[in-house]
């Protein structure tokens, strides 16, 4: 069994994807975009990346561990 890719070296890569952003962001690019890859490796997994650097890299998760962290915030 290979084990999932758990980033992206550069974000650039995962083509034909919308980032998002969060509404909590201010228009400073303090926040974090996230998208939903259907090509590729990642194919089903969620990516996230910092707005203040959207060539650089991206974690990538399952779309279950990501609703676990999100709904454990305030």
């Amino acid at each position: 069994m290979t084990a999932l890719p758990r980033n992206v070296p550069a974000s650039t890569d995962l083509h034909d994807v919308s980032w998002l952003r969060s509404s909590h962001s201010t228009g400073a690019n303090n926040c974090v975009e996230t998208a939903r890859p259907h090509t590729g490796p990642w194919a089903g997994l969620l990516a996230v990346r910092d707005s203040k650097d959207p060539a650089g890299p991206a974690l990538l998760f399952s779309p279950e561990s990501w609703a676990g962290f999100v709904t454990t915030l305030p």
